[in-house]
């Protein structure tokens, strides 16, 4: 369904089980940065009415998940700490094109979104498969779920003011650009790392 092109290494699910403070703490920074980038197509896209009400929304569910994050920190004994670089987003945001027409920023915008989107989809059910910790576990099965919808959504405005882009042609290419990334990570505990 999400159409990556090169899985996360398996290992992964082993690094992140070994140390899931990181893992938590990463993941609610990941939330928060994921409301930030729906306040800013916000911003930024104010004249499209309906992509506004659908980012205030996610804006406002991506804040509830870190703060459920959050609590599983604390519940934990563990605080959430300094917020941590997310090496893979940046990386992918070099892809996203500037300088052109804004009709093209949006649309690369949105693909942006859906690809963090559905990477987050495939690491969250590695995680909700492969932990020790079932109640985790449970939670990333129900996180998953909201992540497929958030690709959907973002795939879907993408396609909806396409205006003469070939929106699938442009998503194969953020999904080939992902993938070469990508070769470089699964090596940490870090949600994309």
């Amino acid at each position: 369904m999400l159409g990556l092109k090169l899985a996360t290494d398996p290992r992964w699910a082993n690094i992140a089980n070994g140390n899931l403070e990181e893992i938590l703490t990463d993941h609610a920074f990941c939330e928060q940065k994921a409301a930030s980038n729906a306040i800013s197509m916000i911003v930024t896209f104010g004249d499209y009415s309906d992509l506004v009400e659908a980012m205030i929304e996610l804006a406002q569910e991506e804040m509830q998940h870190f703060q459920m994050v959050h609590k599983k920190i604390l519940d934990r004994g563990w605080v959430l700490g300094k917020e941590r670089k997310d090496d893979y987003v940046n990386e992918l945001y070099k892809f996203v094109r500037k300088g052109h027409k804004r009709n093209i920023l949006l649309i690369d915008r949105l693909l942006f979104g859906a690809m963090i989107e559905a990477r987050s989809c495939e690491r969250f059910k590695i995680l909700s498969e492969n932990i020790a910790d079932k109640e985790l576990a449970e939670f990333y099965h129900e996180l998953m779920i909201s992540e497929a919808n958030h690709y959907t959504l973002f795939l879907g405005f993408a396609r909806k003011y396409s205006d003469g882009i070939d929106v699938d042609e442009r998503w194969q290419e953020f999904l080939n650009y992902e993938a070469s990334i990508m070769a470089n990570y699964s090596k940490k505990e870090s949600m994309h790392g």
